[in-house]
């Protein structure tokens, strides 16, 4: 087993080529580059790009998110019956994940106006930064699946927590971001939270 990377306050580039590698297997259009520049711990660049459909999403701090140049704003949905939502089953097959995932997702099934998969991590919080979605909750991923996306959602103004509702921990393996953050806190109480080894 090789050793594992430690998240330092020195600047840091995190990276992942191809999020949503099940999509581009398949030429399902929907996945990206994603790239985030980390100092001391926090983003200073975040940058998505779906070369498919050649959307470019950017943030920096202070200074907005932006597709395209246009700039994104969240949507001001705050009640959880309303919501569009976005989750994942992800890669992992273990019946005890995977049984956890599907009771998270049947409690937000039953609560939420619609809900969604796209297959993209990073897509999905560009997604929730654009307006499109009023919310995205996933587990397993990784720190290069969320760094990025938590800027660009951020600097549209919506929040973005653990799933349990508390303060994001990029190498928690699991994320939530919302339109709001009454959003966000009603969709955590109704999640199942799921032990992922950190990053």
């Amino acid at each position: 087993m090789g050793q594992k990377c430690i998240l330092t306050n020195e600047p840091t580039w995190i990276i992942d080529p191809i999020d949503g590698t099940t999509n581009f297997v398949h030429r399902f259009p929907f996945v990206a580059i994603s790239i985030a520049l980390l100092v001391k711990k926090q983003a200073m660049i975040g940058l998505i790009y779906n070369p498919v459909l050649d959307l470019m999403y950017l943030a920096r701090p202070g200074q907005g998110a932006f597709c395209n140049g246009r700039r994104l704003l969240v949507n001001r949905t705050s009640n959880i019956g309303s919501a569009l939502v976005c989750a994942e089953f992800g890669s992992s097959r273990d019946p005890v994940i995977l049984d956890a995932k599907l009771r998270s997702m049947r409690n937000i099934i039953s609560k939420v106006h619609g809900m969604r998969a796209v297959g993209s991590a990073a897509l999905h919080m560009c997604f929730v930064a654009s307006g499109d979605l009023d919310a995205h909750f996933t587990y397993g991923i990784h720190i290069w699946d969320m760094a990025a996306g938590d800027l660009i959602v951020r600097e549209a103004g919506g929040t973005v927590v653990n799933t349990d509702g508390g303060p994001l921990d990029l190498l928690s393996r699991c994320v939530l971001c919302a339109c709001t953050n009454d959003l966000a806190q009603q969709i955590a109480q109704n999640l199942e939270q799921i032990p992922f080894e950190r990053d």
